[in-house]
């Protein structure tokens, strides 16, 4: 039922040209995961080169890297996330996602939350959680915090992570690095879902 639903909405995003971004994708992003057995959505920001050559979200190091830690986290990407982005095509030169782009694919991403309906919603990064959460807090300061937050007329457990490619910059597993917490938050996610 659920993936008859998100097919047809995926059809739809294949004929959109709400924004510019429609003109220059090769193609759409939609999602990736299992919709039947996903407990939680994962938010990324926007697809990349490497995404956006392939149709599926985090293929390139960063999604390479969020696999490790989600590995080591006990959390499986296949069964237990849905996968997403704030907007379904590539910024040019993968610049953040204007926020007229945001609006043209907020449907889209609203109706996909609605379809899984998740136990939590996982916010990748500071653009995703600024997509969610006006406040003015950096994601270093919110990171992890369980949130509850009205998205799509429903209040929703929310928790901010770090974007995998800004932990490229640190190898550190030291205690209060970022990659260590990282892992301590995917840690507390794979808690929540059980």
């Amino acid at each position: 039922m659920k993936k008859k639903k998100l097919d047809e909405l995926k059809r739809e995003c294949l004929e959109c040209k709400k924004c510019v971004l429609g003109e220059t994708r090769i193609n759409i992003v939609f999602s990736d995961g299992n919709p039947e057995s996903a407990k939680a959505i994962l938010i990324g920001e926007a697809p990349g080169e490497n995404e956006d050559k392939t149709g599926t979200p985090f293929v390139g190091r960063a999604g390479k890297l969020l696999n490790e830690f989600l590995e080591k986290a006990g959390i499986s990407r296949e069964k237990d996330l849905y996968i997403i982005n704030t907007v379904k095509c590539r910024p040019p030169k993968n610049r953040v996602p204007a926020d007229t782009e945001k609006k043209a694919c907020e449907d889209y991403l609203l109706k996909q939350i609605e379809i899984i309906n998740p136990k939590i919603l996982i916010f990748c990064g500071a653009t995703a959680l600024k997509s969610f959460y006006d406040k003015k807090i950096p994601i270093s300061k919110i990171r992890g915090e369980v949130l509850e937050l009205e998205i799509g007329g429903k209040t929703r457990k929310c928790i901010p992570i770090f974007h995998p490619s800004y932990l490229l910059r640190y190898h550190s597993l030291e205690e209060g690095s970022p990659r260590y917490l990282m892992l301590e938050d995917l840690k507390k996610i794979k808690t929540l879902l059980a």
